[in-house]
Formats: structure tokens, sequence, C-alpha cells
């Protein structure tokens, strides 16, 4: 018959043996397979033990010396999800998801990479040597030393090495930005934030994955995923304390408030929101109120201007990369601001809150800027333009 082939039985017993190393033919399960599962339960009983806040029941399924540093930080959830067993005789590594939830922050677990290396005991059980974030996946906290916890009114602050003053600090300007955040955009939000102080820079880097020069200079950022679902994971505004500790107090507080925002507006942004207009907005929530002017906020965009060097086109994605020089990084920063100050000037301060979300309803970014110019604000984005650098002068020059 046409298009069907036979197949010899012998056929069917070679492909019975090539499989015999990964299924079994009669179904039983693999070393590998046995590794895993023994693996498995093992985790199992060392994520209980996390949330038991037992140290002995922790100890009993391997090294444990790392649970002094995370038993301060109060967790809804903790649970491994094997995913892997590289098993060498009495030894193995195994690649797993750890999946945690800060209680009272987290609406959904953090999923992050993690490698365990294994041994059997006396008795032939598996027994953890060490856990570690695996290769290319961020550090967590408390991979850093002992994270020290304190509490505000719309934060948790998470330290490594710092006083509990120090964090008291940040808790305290949190809980400043989180009513102005709402005051500015809303009350649709979470109205309260997790903020990380590592020790240093290099702490700071690890959190994130991504080498210390890639934010040197950079007070704190915000990780989240854009447009992400109300059940998620609660940002984190992670902390330099290198750069922060340059600021002063209105600095301070308007970084905050800025990183702040990105957490309130998270769920509208989207891959069709440029950057000047998410980070031209937290800029102007972050100095909002402040008694800034202009002049005072936007130094370096006021020396071109005044120089006759009006940028032709609002800032680009591109003009907010870190490689490039620290004048041109703050201008972009500061030309995002002017265009949102200028939305709120010339139309209100809820048309600008307005255009943010309706910017960010669409799916791609071709031609999003533009409708909601249109729809929001009644003009177009030539327009827009030719406005924006109009305000520049007037405002700078």
């Amino acid at each position: 018959m046409a298009g069907r082939r036979r197949v010899p039985k012998h056929g069917a017993v070679v492909l019975c043996l090539l499989l015999t190393s990964l299924v079994a033919c009669g179904g039983r399960p693999t070393a590998t397979d046995a590794a895993e599962a023994d693996v498995q339960h093992v985790l199992d009983l060392r994520a209980a033990a996390v949330l038991d806040r037992d140290g002995a029941a922790v100890a009993e399924t391997g090294a444990a010396s790392w649970f002094q540093d995370v038993s301060a930080v109060p967790l809804a959830s903790w649970a491994y999800k094997v995913t892997g067993v590289h098993r060498t005789g009495a030894t193995a590594t195994a690649d797993a998801e750890l999946r945690y939830q800060v209680q009272g922050y987290d609406q959904a677990p953090v999923t992050v990479a993690r490698t365990l290396d294994l041994s059997l005991d006396a008795a032939g059980r598996w027994y953890v040597k060490d856990e570690k974030p695996a290769k290319k996946a961020p550090q967590q906290l408390w991979d850093q030393g002992e994270v020290t916890v304190v509490r505000g009114r719309h934060s948790i602050v998470l330290g490594v090495g710092q006083s509990g003053e120090r964090l008291h600090a940040f808790a305290d300007l949190a809980d400043d930005a989180v009513p102005a955040v709402s005051d500015a955009w809303g009350p649709a939000w979470s109205r309260h934030v997790v903020v990380l102080v590592p020790r240093s820079l290099d702490g700071m880097a690890g959190l994130l994955g991504s080498p210390a020069s890639s934010y040197r200079g950079i007070a704190a950022v915000t990780t989240g995923e854009t447009g992400a679902p109300a059940q998620a994971p609660a940002d984190r505004i992670i902390v330099n304390p290198d750069a922060y500790g340059l600021l002063g107090n209105l600095g301070r507080q308007v970084v905050l408030t800025h990183e702040t925002t990105h957490v309130a507006t998270r769920t509208a942004t989207t891959a069709a929101t440029p950057l000047w207009l998410s980070e031209g907005y937290a800029d102007w929530v972050g100095y909002r109120g402040s008694g800034r002017t202009p002049a005072e906020v936007a130094p370096e965009l006021g020396e071109a201007v005044s120089a006759g060097r009006v940028p032709k086109a609002l800032p680009s994605d591109a003009d907010f990369g870190f490689g490039g020089s620290a004048s041109a990084l703050a201008m972009s920063y500061e030309g995002g601001w002017l265009a949102c100050r200028l939305i709120a000037d010339r139309w209100g301060e809820a048309k600008l809150g307005e255009f943010y979300r309706s910017v960010g309803t669409h799916r791609k970014r071709p031609g999003a800027v533009e409708e909601a110019i249109a729809d929001v604000l009644g003009t177009d984005l030539a327009s827009f333009t030719t406005e924006w650098r109009q305000y520049l002068r007037d405002q700078l020059a």
C-alpha cells in the first residue's frame, strides 16, 4: 500500500534496546529517574524545614550554614523543582528551580535557577553539600550574607552588611514615596514596595546578574516584568549603596519615589512604552512638589539648549543605554522628564496619566505613541515634538 512500510520484528527489538537507557522498555525507572526522585524528596524536606524555621531539620538534609542568612526573611512559600541530575557515583549535581514568596508582598512566586552539589551519606541518602545560583543566574540577597529585615508602613527593606539605622532610613523614604506615587498615579496598585540594600555595588550587580560596570553611578534600579499581570512577584527596588550615599536628602527621596513609580506603573508599562515616557514619568513623579525648577533638575540639557543645541527629537531607547557618556544619558532623562512636565502643564496631570496608560495598551511600539497623542492629547507627534522643543527653550534658555 502506497505510503506505508512494514517494520521488521527485529526492528522493534532494536528500538527497545535503544530506549532502554532512557526509560526502559518495561516502563521501569532508570537510575537517573531514581536519583531525581530521591533528590526531589530531600529538597522537599529541605523546603519544609526552611518554612518551619527549623535549622536542625535543614541540617539533616545537608549544609545549613546559609539558613541563618535567610532565616529573618518572612516567607510565604519556598519550594524546589528538580529539573536535572548529573550523577557520578556517590556524588551528583542537581539543577533546580527555587520558587519562593515574601509574605505580604509577592502575589506569585519568584522563580530562580539554582545548582546543588550532593553526595550520598553512609545510609545511602542524598546530602546537600552546597547550593548556589545557577550559571548566569542572579544571586539572591542571602547568597551575599545574613539578611536584616526592617518593616515600614508601606515597605519591607532587606539588607546585607547594613546597619539597622540605615535600613530604617530606606524604609522612611519608601514610606514617603508610596503615598506620593499614589497621589500622582492613583491607588490602583499594590501600594507597598520591597527594597533590597546589598553591601556594595558588586552586591547590586550580583543581584542583577550583570557586571558592576553596568551600574556604576546608578543609585537604584527596579526589577520586574514589563506588562506584568496582577498575580506576579513584587518588583524589587535594588539600591547601589555606593552611589546612593553620595546623594543629598532630596536626591535620595527622588530616587526612591522614581523607582516606586516604576513599581506602580509596571502593569501599564508594555513593549509599546518608550523609555522617554517611562523614565520621564518616573522622574516627573519624583520631582513633583519638590519646588525644583527645570534649570535645577535639567542642568545638562539646559547647557545644551543655552548653546543652541536643542534636541531635534524625543530621546530614543538607545539614548538611555549606560554605555555612552554620562552627560548624554542625563540629557535623555531630562528630556523625558520635560516631555512629561509639558503634558502635565499643557493638558493636565490627569491627561498625563491617561496618556501613559493609553500608550501601554498597544502590543507593539510602532504607532503606539502616535495614536495615544491623537486620542488623548488631540495632536500629532510632529506637532508635539515641535511644542516640546519650544518648551525646552522657554524653560531652560
